[in-house]
C-alpha cells in the first residue's frame, strides 16, 4: 500500500464530491487527506489516498473517465465583454446556448433591464483554450453587438473560480516553466499548508499569498535590483572579518588572512552571483584563498549556495541529514509537522537550493564544554584557534556555532538576532517565513535557553581578553554584528550600503 495525491475539479452541482468519494472506496482507497473550500475555488478538491498500485490506476482511470481527473495546468483563456441583445423572451438562454456549447465556464454576469443600459449584458468566462474563445467570438459577433473588455489567453487574468490555475500561473512567472506533473504536486503541498492554517485559525488565501510573495521577493531582488548592508571589522590576529546582509535570508561571513579566507555560510543559491561579486568588489582575494565553508545549519539561507563555491562545507551530521530528506524539521519534536516539510520545499524551489556535494561533517564527541555547549570541534585560520560549538536543536537540529575566545567573535547564527536593527523590509519577509510555519524555531524552548546561554558566553568573554577595547562581536545569522549594551544588542562599527547595479 503506497500514499499517492491527486487533484479532482468537480462540477459544482449536489453529489459531485460524494461521487469521487465512492469510487475510491469501490478499490479499496483510504483517504488520509481531502481538502475543498467554496471560498477559495469552487471546483478544486485535493486527495491523498493509500491504496495498491493497481488500486491507485483504477481510480484515477475511472476519475478521468468521468472527467474529474485534473491532469495538466493548462492557462485557460479569460474573455470579458459586453453583449446587446433583443429585449424579448428566450434572449439570454439563445445567448447561453453558445457559451455552453464552447464549454464557457461563466465567472461573472450583469443584465437589468432597468438599468442604465436595458439592452447590454456583461459577462466574463473561462475557456479551456484560445481557440475555443475566438470560435465563440466569431459565433456571436455575426449575431450581436458586441464590446470586447478584456481578453487574455495567458492565464494572468484569471480570477477566483479557477484559483488554482491562477495560483499555478503565478507560480511559474516566479520559477519558470514547469512541468504540469510537478507543479500539481507542488500545488497539493501548498493546498496542505494551506489547509494546517486554517485548522489553526488562519485565513487560507493569506496561505497562499505568503507563498507567492516570498518567491517573487527573492526573484525582485536579483541582478541589479540586489543590496546588501557590509560591515568590515579588523578581528585581530591579522583576520578581517566581512559581514554581508542580502536583501533576504541570512548573513554571509568572510574571515580572511593574508593566505586564507573562511566562509561561513553562504546565503540563498539564488543570490551567488551578486554575493560572489559583491565579495570580490571588498576582498578581491578572498574567494581565491577559500579553504572551507562553514555551515552553521540547513536552511536555505544559510547553505543554499555551497555547491557554487568548489570548497568543502564542513557541517552537524544533522544539517547533513535536513539536507537530504528535505525536512527542517528533521531531528526535532516538530519532524512530523507538514508545515516544516512542505515550507522546506517550498523555500528551497524558490530561492535555487544548491547545497554543497562536498560536505565534511564534524564528529559529535564533546571535547570540551563551553558552558552549556559541548565544543565537538575546532579550526585554525592563521595563528587563532576557533571552536565549533554544538547547539541544542532550538532553531533546527545539528546548528553549530562558532566562537574564538581569543578575539572575542560569537557567530550565534539564528539563534542571537538583532532584530531591533533589521530594516523593514528583511523584518516583512522574515515574517512570512514565521507565518507559514508559526514559529521558525523547531522547540522554541530550546531556543531560548540556547539564546540565554549564548549572550551569556559573550558576556564573560569580556573577561578573557580585558584589553581588547571591546566587547565580544555577536555576528548573528540576519542582521548586524552587534555588541551588548545594557541588555540590548547595538550594531558594531559602521556600516555601508552596496547597491548591485553598482558593479556589472
Amino acid at each position: 500500500m503506497e500514499k499517492y495525491s491527486f487533484i479532482a475539479r468537480v462540477p459544482d452541482q449536489p453529489g459531485s464530491l460524494h461521487r469521487a468519494a465512492e469510487i475510491i472506496t469501490r478499490y479499496a482507497g483510504n483517504i488520509n487527506r481531502i481538502q475543498f473550500d467554496r471560498r477559495i475555488d469552487p471546483y478544486t478538491v485535493f486527495f491523498e489516498v493509500t491504496a495498491s498500485e493497481e488500486a491507485n490506476r483504477m481510480i484515477t482511470g475511472e476519475l478521468n473517465a468521468i472527467g474529474y481527473l485534473q491532469s495538466s495546468l493548462k492557462p485557460l483563456s479569460f474573455l470579458r465583454f459586453c453583449v446587446y441583445i433583443p429585449h424579448r423572451p428566450g434572449a439570454l438562454s439563445d445567448f447561453l446556448n453558445y457559451t455552453t456549447a464552447c464549454r464557457a465556464n461563466i465567472a461573472f454576469i450583469d443584465f437589468d433591464d432597468k438599468g442604465r443600459h436595458p439592452d447590454r449584458l456583461t459577462i466574463s468566462l473561462n475557456l479551456e483554450d484560445s481557440t475555443g474563445a475566438d470560435r465563440l467570438l466569431d459565433q456571436l459577433k455575426s449575431r450581436y453587438r458586441i464590446e470586447i473588455l478584456e481578453y487574455d489567453n495567458s492565464g494572468l487574468h484569471l480570477d477566483d473560480t479557477v484559483f488554482y490555475l491562477r495560483f499555478a500561473q503565478n507560480i511559474r512567472e516566479i520559477i519558470g516553466e514547469s512541468e504540469d506533473r510537478f507543479l500539481m504536486r507542488l500545488l497539493g503541498d501548498i493546498n496542505h499548508i494551506a489547509q494546517e492554517l486554517m485548522n489553526l485559525g488562519q485565513d487560507p488565501k493569506k496561505a497562499f499569498e505568503s507563498v507567492l510573495v516570498t518567491g517573487r521577493t527573492l526573484k525582485a531582488t536579483t541582478g541589479s535590483r540586489f543590496y546588501a548592508d557590509v560591515q568590515i571589522i579588523p578581528a585581530g590576529k591579522g583576520i578581517t572579518v566581512y559581514c554581508f546582509q542580502p536583501p533576504c535570508g541570512g548573513n554571509v561571513f568572510i574571515l580572511e588572512t593574508p593566505g586564507e579566507t573562511v566562509m561561513i555560510d553562504t546565503g540563498y543559491g539564488i543570490y551567488y552571483p551578486e554575493i560572489s561579486g559583491m565579495i570580490r568588489r571588498y576582498a578581491p582575494e578572498a574567494l581565491k584563498n577559500l579553504s572551507r565553508i562553514i555551515v552553521t545549519h540547513a536552511d536555505a539561507d544559510h547553505c543554499g549556495a555551497g555547491l557554487h563555491y568548489k570548497v568543502p562545507a564542513i557541517m552537524h551530521p544533522g544539517t547533513r541529514e535536513i539536507i537530504r530528506v528535505a525536512n527542517r524539521a528533521y531531528g526535532s519534536r516538530s519532524e512530523e509537522s507538514i508545515l516544516e516539510e512542505v515550507y522546506t520545499t517550498m523555500i528551497n524551489l524558490f530561492s535555487g537550493f544548491a547545497p554543497s556535494g562536498d560536505i565534511v561533517v564534524v564528529p559529535t564527541d564533546p571535547l570540551a564544554m563551553r558552558g552549556i555547549f559541548p565544543v565537538i570541534s575546532t579550526f585554525s585560520l592563521g595563528d587563532t584557534e576557533f571552536e565549533i560549538l554544538e547547539g541544542m536543536g532550538g532553531h533546527t537540529f545539528g546548528m553549530i556555532f562558532v566562537y574564538s575566545p581569543v578575539l572575542g567573535l560569537l557567530f550565534s547564527s539564528d539563534t542571537v538576532i538583532n532584530f531591533d536593527h533589521l530594516t523593514p523590509e528583511r523584518a516583512n519577509y522574515n515574517s512570512l517565513a514565521v507565518f507559514l510555519v508559526t514559529s521558525v524555531n523547531v522547540d522554541s524552548d530550546l531556543a531560548k535557553k540556547e539564546r540565554r546561554a549564548l549572550l551569556d558566553l559573550a558576556d564573560t568573554t569580556l573577561l578573557d581578553e580585558p584589553e581588547s577595547g571591546r566587547p565580544c562581536l555577536i555576528c548573528g545569522g540576519h542582521g548586524p554584528v552587534s555588541v551588548i549594551s545594557g541588555k540590548k544588542l547595538v550594531p558594531w562599527g559602521s556600516i555601508e550600503h552596496y547597491q548591485g547595479s553598482d558593479i556589472c
